[in-house]
This record gives C-alpha cells, structure tokens and sequence, in this order.
C-alpha cells in the first residue's frame, strides 16, 4: 500500500462528497478509538476544523477513559463537538421492549448513535461520515443501521491493520494507536476477542479471500487451521445482507439494488 497515495485518495473522496451533495460540511461520531480518530483528523486536514463537528455519545460520561480522550481530542482539533449521555434513551427503548438480550442491547446502543447522528446533521446541512473499516464491513462485525448507518466511509477500503499505518502516517496520537480495538458496547470488551482472532491475522485471511486463493493455501500462508479460514468465510458470507440496501425481489426492466445504475 502506498501510503501517501492512500492519503490523497481518502482526502480527495471526502472532498467530492461533499461537493456532491452540496453539505456545509461533515459530522463524525467520536468514540475515543482509532478510526474515529482518523476519520477526524482526514476531515478536518480536507474541509478544515469549521466544517467538521464532533459527536461524542457514550453511555456515561463519567469514569468513562474512551470519551475523556474524545473530548480531548475534539479540543485538540479545534472542532464544534457536543456530548449526549445515550444510557438514558437506551434504558426507555429497554422498557418499551420489557427488556432485550445482550445482543439485542448492544444494537440499540449502536442505531440509538446513529440516530443522533443524522438528528445533528439534519438542521446544519452536514454528512455524516463513518468510520467503520474493511475489516469490520467483510466480516458483519457492525451494527445495521447502527455504525453501518453514514452516508459515506473514508475508511472502508483499508483493512484494520491498514488504518494503523495511516494513522502513524498521518500523525494520530500514539494512545489512539495502542488502545485496543473495542467497540465500547460493555466492560472489557474487545474486537479481536468477539471475532476470535487478532486483527493481523483476520487481515491476512480476507486478503487471501480477495486474492480469491482457496481456504487451504490461505491456511497455509497464515499459519492457521484451514478451519479458521472457513469460519472466516462463512462470516462474510452470511453477512453480505449487511453490506446491502435491503434486498427486493426483481420486477421491472432495471431494479434498484440489481441493475440499476446511479
């Protein structure tokens, strides 16, 4: 990968998008880890810091390590960010449904963000961006209409392994690059412990599965079981829904989500 080169494509992408669509400019939701803070830092290097807002949504401010360094962050960035709590609106959806499982909860937390999200932007003309990554896209590790809900994604095309040397390259601080990767939905959690494996690894398999290479020589240049690497396989399979508009059945000439093209 061309790092520099890797830069300017990601810088000239946010730029036309936001020419395309006529915004005054772009919101991020800041979450105190790292693809956040790259998409960030890219936005406000391309649109500078009066076009870029901030929006820091954790479940309790207080005591919470992740949303001190956001806010810090923000700061540092010279960008208009806001703090909203989410345990509370969580909690009611909670209620209303008399109570979810913990899958069901985390994505509550996740769309709840995104909703908040897309309310900020609508009455300031802004995009949202997201900061989901190549990594977490292949695998389904996202949320539906939660982090997967943004207009567009600067980051993903870059496996995760990827985002860390743009990150170094374009000089995120160095406690955003040593966290480790968590998506913050409960204590102690961790990306690579819910996908099984860590991000160098997982990176290496989904690169052998765009090479198109067979599960028994990606095994093999891995350093894996080959039934890692079917596992792996299975989970982009199974959550390719995720990486679409919802599917409709084919009627007319040319069918949205078929073979219509924009």
């Amino acid at each position: 990968m061309d790092i520099q080169e890797t830069e300017n494509v990601i810088r000239r992408f946010i730029l036309d998008k936001l020419e395309e669509t006529g915004a005054s400019g772009a919101v991020i939701g800041l979450s105190g880890g790292l693809d956040s803070a790259v998409v960030l830092k890219l936005c406000v290097e391309t649109l500078g810091n009066e076009r870029v807002h901030a929006l820091l949504m954790p479940e309790k401010l207080e005591s919470n390590e992740d949303a001190g360094d956001a806010k810090e962050y923000a700061k540092d960035m010279g960008v208009e960010y806001k703090i909203i709590e989410i345990e509370d609106i969580v909690n009611k959806f909670l209620v209303a449904l008399e109570g979810a499982s913990g899958d069901a909860s985390s994505n509550i937390k996740a769309r709840t963000r995104m909703t908040l999200l897309y309310g900020y932007a609508y009455d300031r003309n802004l995009i949202v961006m997201g900061t989901s990554n190549k990594s977490e896209l292949l695998t389904g590790y996202f949320t539906k209409f939660g982090d997967g809900g943004a207009d567009f994604m600067p980051l993903g095309d870059l496996y995760k392994t990827q985002v860390v040397e743009l990150a170094k390259h374009i000089g995120v601080p160095e406690k955003f690059i040593k966290k480790k990767p968590s998506a913050g939905l409960y204590p102690g959690q961790t990306d690579e412990n819910d996908l099984g494996m860590g991000y160098e690894t997982l990176d290496r398999i989904l690169q052998g599965m765009e090479k198109d290479l067979d599960d028994e020589d990606i095994a093999e240049e891995c350093g894996v079981e080959q039934k890692e690497v079917a596992r792996i396989r299975k989970m982009v399979r199974m959550n390719a829904h995720k990486r679409k508009m919802p599917i409709i059945p084919k009627i007319g000439l040319r069918t949205v989500g078929w073979d219509w093209r924009e």
